[in-house]
């Protein structure tokens, strides 16, 4: 199906606004384990910067990290507001739409030639980029060292973190193959 640059604009825009949505739902999935919860909003970021082209991408993580700004609870635990952008997971916060971003345009971009080599190299970049975010300010936010930062803000994650890069591009995938949201 052929596309008019304004339909394209318009459908990609409904998917920025759906992807907020899936990771606002996925932000709620939450276990407390410390002062960063395990959520599976970095499925969900991923899986929006698999699909998304890097502006919309990282539109959709913008539009997810406002509605929290304004109060709208959706961060983990049904939570909001601006204060979640000064405590220990607004590094976290912040870089949300700047890995979707990276993340896209280096998937879309193709530095390298094998996709799931690609896909991969792109997905660690964007998942690097959330972790330094977010445990420098972890550190700042809650008065810890860096290492302890990194202890709490990201060693616990990394496991768990990388399964969940593997669903969402196998799901990325499989939603790209079968032309389920049909992306031209």
């Amino acid at each position: 199906m052929e596309y008019t640059k304004s339909t394209y604009t318009t459908k990609m825009l409904v998917l920025s606004a759906l992807f907020a949505a899936v990771v606002a739902a996925c932000s709620q999935i939450s276990i407390q384990i410390g002062p960063v919860p395990f959520t599976m909003q970095v499925f969900a970021i991923f899986l929006a910067s698999l699909i998304l082209p890097p502006k919309y991408a990282f539109l959709s993580l913008l539009v997810y990290d406002l509605l929290g700004a304004v109060g709208i609870p959706v961060f983990a635990g049904f939570t909001g507001g601006l204060s979640k952008f000064v405590g220990p997971t607004g590094g976290y916060l912040i870089a949300f739409p700047i890995a979707a971003f990276v993340t896209s345009y280096i998937n879309t971009k193709k530095p390298i030639k094998n996709d799931i080599i690609n896909a991969a190299f792109a997905l660690i970049v964007g998942l690097c980029l959330i972790y330094t975010l977010g445990f420098l300010f972890l550190a700042v936010a809650a008065h810890l060292t860096l290492k302890k930062a990194f202890l709490v803000g990201v060693a616990p994650f990394v496991i768990p973190d990388i399964i969940k890069l593997a669903i969402a591009y196998l799901l990325a995938s499989f939603l790209k193959s079968r032309k389920v949201l049909n992306i031209a």
